[in-house]
């Protein structure tokens, strides 16, 4: 199984291909793994990237003649010429690129295209010529999709992990996919047999700051003041600034606060991560949470004014952080 069958495909059978998506680290991952796909083993690699080294080199390297050169694989990094927001200088270029991808199929060369752009403007005539003739790939992905496209993707490189690993490994990359790759590679490099366990997660990958946020305050929730006040000082020592700290207590707390109002307005768990759009695990955690929406709703109030007193300067000693822990 190749990964980019993990997705929905426009054109499988096209080798000319678009991978989309924001998550820059996420592209390249499955860019990567389809240029190295068996059937282009022989075939020389060429990365061009299109803002640092321009539309004409793009251009010399997919018109050049195949008298003198192997067929290869280009890589187009960055093609901004896919956006709205391409100067008009570039109009010459834009019109050789236009003509040469009219006839993508009459190419030796097989192109792979990475745009890690949130939107594509699909207005023009550029952009529209290569969703017609390449293979799409779109790799949107909803928060609640992350666990099982990370399952997937492992699964298809030969791996074997545990539900639980998986949970872990998804919990300490904050639900990120960019994260969860970053964090496998490094999973794939201490596995054994090809195994990834819920221990070597625990001794390989460090909580977050989210994570360790979400730490501090379970213990402050579960009356651990002790336990809350270690975390926090950990992470103050580790140079996080209040500030930095305090927008994710305010995101952490809100996410808890809408999740409680959702629930008792009967809304089901799997109605709740749609509406939020956030991973399961996110809306189980907090369903399990036996704290009044009073509580929270305070708790956020107090969260905002206190990093609004940090930000204006009346507060700078770190005290005022650690006492809005104890009354929580």
């Amino acid at each position: 199984m190749t990964l980019l069958s993990l997705f929905n495909n426009t054109a499988a059978n096209v080798p000319q291909t678009l991978i989309w998506g924001e998550d820059d680290f996420l592209n390249d991952y499955i860019a990567r793994s389809y240029t190295k796909e068996d059937k282009f083993k022989d075939l020389d690699r060429i990365t061009v990237d299109c803002e640092n080294d321009g539309l004409d080199e793009l251009i010399a390297n997919l018109t050049e003649s195949s008298l003198f050169s192997t067929q290869k694989v280009v890589i187009v990094k960055n093609p901004f010429f896919l956006t709205s927001k391409v100067a008009k200088k570039f109009k010459k270029q834009l019109d050789q690129l236009q003509e040469i991808f009219s006839h993508s199929d009459e190419l030796d060369d097989v192109i792979v295209m990475v745009a890690s752009y949130e939107k594509l403007d699909k207005r023009k005539k550029i952009t529209k010529t290569v969703m017609n003739n390449f293979n799409v790939i779109n790799l949107k992905i909803k928060s609640y999709e992350v666990s099982a496209i990370a399952k997937s993707i492992i699964k298809a490189e030969g791996y074997i992990i545990t539900q639980s690993a998986l949970q872990l490994l998804v919990e300490r990359s904050d639900q990120v996919m960019d994260t969860i790759l970053s964090n496998y590679s490094k999973l794939k490099i201490v596995a054994q047999n090809q195994k990834i366990t819920e221990k070597m997660v625990a001794e390989n990958i460090e909580l977050s700051l989210a994570q360790n946020v979400f730490e501090i305050l379970e213990a402050a929730f579960n009356g651990n003041y002790p336990q809350a006040l270690t975390r926090l000082e950990n992470q103050l020592r580790e140079g996080v600034n209040p500030i930095q700290l305090l927008a994710v207590f305010e995101s952490q707390i809100e996410i808890l606060l809408v999740v409680k109002i959702l629930a008792e307005r009967r809304r089901s768990e799997t109605q709740i991560v749609k509406e939020l759009g956030i991973h399961p695990y996110r809306v189980k955690l907090a369903l399990k949470k036996r704290i009044a929406i009073e509580k929270l709703e305070h708790m956020l109030e107090k969260a905002i004014e206190l990093d609004f007193k940090y930000k204006n300067g009346t507060y700078q000693s770190d005290e005022f952080l650690k006492m809005y822990i104890l009354n929580a």
